[in-house]
């Protein structure tokens, strides 16, 4: 998919909604050519997904060395609104805390008290740093189920219009 399509796709409103949430869905292979899709914290920073974890994650050495991922944010609502995302994940190591961790922290509800608490506990936890991984969307697909469906499903409402207008 062309980038200018990808960056359309991702600016509609419905696709700047999404991106605004912070928690998603991160798909990718295992050392073991076996599929994992866990659930993740993340940040959109305009032209990248951030997603921060620790030096020592599982997930790490299985996006080394397969790092082709997919990436899905959804709604809980009927009907559901979802973005699909395919990219490729970089690995950048960092010495500190990310500020995108901090900015996803952002979105708990937590007095002034408990994110200073929080963010205290943060730096302690991950005191040897963290590393970002970071995906480039190089394609994208929204959902709505009013002005899009999954492209199956749009080919059956097609036959079934054209077997009722014949």
């Amino acid at each position: 998919m062309k980038q200018h399509v990808v960056d359309e796709v991702l600016n509609r409103p419905l696709g700047q909604e999404l991106l605004a949430r912070d928690m998603a869905r991160l798909a990718f292979v295992a050392q073991d050519g076996t599929p994992r899709n866990i659930p993740v914290g993340f940040c959109w920073n305009g032209s990248e997904i951030v997603i921060c974890t620790s030096k020592n994650a599982r997930k790490l050495a299985m996006l080394a060395q397969r790092p082709a991922v997919a990436f899905t944010i959804d709604t809980e609502q009927f009907p559901p609104k979802i973005l699909s995302i395919r990219g490729t994940a970089e690995l950048d190591p960092v010495d500190d805390i990310p500020d995108e961790y901090l900015q996803i922290g952002k979105t708990m509800s937590m007095t002034p008290e408990q994110r200073a608490e929080w963010e205290v506990n943060v730096r302690s936890l991950y005191s040897d740093g963290m590393v970002r991984i970071v995906i480039k969307p190089a394609w994208a697909k929204l959902t709505d189920f009013e002005t899009t469906l999954p492209d199956n499903v749009a080919e059956l409402v097609r036959r079934q219009a054209a077997a009722q207008g014949a």
